[in-house]
């Protein structure tokens, strides 16, 4: 980032808009180059006026930005002038708290062409970015990444050294568990990635394994905060899954196709799955699962958030969504009943002058052609409103079918849910239960126990076979009530997609 700035500086370009929620690591960053340049460093705020880094020493009655940007101007030597907070004067419209916002804007226009060409550059260092319309041709707009590996890799080893030197505190942690660790951390600020290190050896005074859960909770706050992303706290594992085994290997075997190990072996990262199939078969539970499995973020993204009622307002938050996404990656986004997001995408018939075309288009251009280790899983019920755009070969690595489950699946299915109601499976008759529930889904076998155990609890016993039994007896399948619809996904599946059992 330092290069690319150090290039705009030596083209003279007069202002530039750096968008940053640390403000502190940037200001370390230009202090950097400053020094390197032979240049000397101003900050103003509203508070403290202008305000030499260099001398520690403020300039009197500059706290107004008008008065500030006249002693911009006037300034002989070379220097960095960053302006902080200033994008509440570039807003449109204006706010009527601001004091004379149209004069603040006619001098910082001012403020640009006096630059030109001069051997100073304005800095404008906010964490919003608002371009008014006359100053797109003259501005600069840079976002100031956070924390990489390396950067991230360095904050870790001098924790654990002031932690060692003030505390007496040694921890050996290997190469692979560092990893974890710097990775789970991408997508935080340096502050926060300080705080969260600080946390997990101040609440057991370890570092080990268990704190990756601790990093990762962390990351929930950040999620909540941005909006669009819902944070998913998993507390679900593959043992909790009965059946599905060939979508479970394909899983298991990219469970490490995210660590530095796999890049030097010459893999790419894993684009994203599409889960396919019947309603009540375990894609949302699998998608839960995997999060688990790979020790990373779930976030599911619910298209219909992004919609907004103003022009542009939608596109915007879909990118906003995204970068979220990429910024706390590797990460996985879950799309559910992706069919029904973008429903009639592709026919232009939605009625809404073409934003659902367009969210889509943008979407599928992002799935394509990503770069940051966001792993996407999409599930869809059904694909007759699924555009075909979605299928092509690249957007996912793989389509998986997921059918109603077979004989053994639906014992282990019925083993799975017994055992979590503290039941002893050895007392029922699973064989029979597995006869009676032909055709029936992961979730109906689930509604069944469930209201067997209503019937035996209201009676004041505990739940017995014969109350399985009739609670599946009075239950109609979807695949009878639904069973075309199914027949068709079986048919359209079978040279289109694996199958996941």
């Amino acid at each position: 980032m330092l290069e690319d700035i150090d290039i705009f500086v030596k083209s003279r370009y007069p202002l530039i808009y750096l968008v940053s929620f640390e403000e502190e690591r940037v200001l370390t960053e230009l202090m950097k180059l400053a020094q390197a340049t032979k240049k000397e460093l101003f900050i103003w705020s509203a508070t403290q006026g202008i305000y030499s880094m260099s001398r520690n020493a403020a300039i009197k009655d500059t706290t107004n930005p008008v008065s500030a940007l006249e002693q911009i101007i006037e300034y002989k030597d070379r220097a960095f002038f960053v302006l902080k907070d200033f994008h509440y004067y570039m807003e449109d419209p204006f706010q009527q708290y601001l004091e004379n916002p149209v004069q603040v804007r006619r001098k910082l226009r001012d403020t640009v062409l006096a630059l030109r060409g001069s051997f100073k550059t304005l800095f404008i260092l906010s964490s919003v970015l608002h371009i008014p319309r006359e100053l797109e041709k003259d501005i600069v707009i840079m976002d100031f990444p956070l924390p990489d590996y390396a950067d991230i890799k360095a904050i870790l080893e001098r924790t654990l050294s002031n932690v060692e030197k003030h505390y007496n505190l040694k921890f050996d942690i290997d190469e692979v568990l560092k990893e974890k660790m710097i990775k789970a951390c991408l997508g935080m600020t340096a502050g926060e990635v300080e705080n969260v290190f600080a946390k997990a050896i101040v609440n057991d005074r370890q570092f080990d394994e268990k704190d990756l859960g601790l990093i990762i909770s962390e990351k929930k706050q950040i999620i909540r905060k941005a909006g669009m992303l819902e944070y998913f706290e998993v507390h679900e594992d593959f043992s909790n899954v009965g059946g599905l085994g060939g979508l479970k290997q394909w899983l298991t075997k990219r469970a490490g196709a995210f660590s530095q190990k796999a890049r030097e072996y010459g893999l790419p990262e894993p684009k994203g799955v599409l889960l396919l199939g019947v309603q009540g078969c375990g894609k949302s539970l699998v998608s839960k699962c995997i999060a688990s499995l790979w020790r990373l973020p779930l976030l599911r993204f619910d298209v219909g958030n992004i919609f907004g009622k103003y022009v542009g307002e939608s596109e915007e938050n879909l990118r906003k969504a995204l970068r979220v996404a990429e910024a706390l990656s590797p990460t996985i986004l879950w799309l559910d009943e992706v069919e029904k997001a973008f429903a009639g995408a592709g026919s232009g018939s939605s009625g809404d002058s073409g934003l659902s075309t367009r969210i889509f288009g943008s979407f599928i251009t992002w799935l394509q052609e990503k770069t940051a280790p966001v792993f996407v899983i999409a599930t869809a019920n059904s694909i007759e409103n699924l555009p075909p755009e979605l299928l092509r070969k690249g957007r996912f690595d793989e389509i998986f079918f997921v059918d109603l489950p077979t004989e053994p699946e639906r014992a282990a299915i019925f083993n799975i849910h017994i055992s979590k109601r503290k039941r002893d499976v050895a007392n029922y008759h699973i064989g029979e239960l597995v006869s009676l529930s032909e055709g029936f889904s992961g979730a109906e076998i689930e509604q069944a126990i469930i209201s067997s155990m209503y019937d035996a609890f209201y009676e004041q016993r505990d739940i017995q076979t014969s109350d399985i039994s009739k609670a599946l007896q009075e239950t109609v399948p979807l695949s009878q009530t639904m069973r075309e619809k199914i027949e068709y996904l079986r048919q359209w599946a079978k040279l289109r997609a694996r199958p996941a059992t």
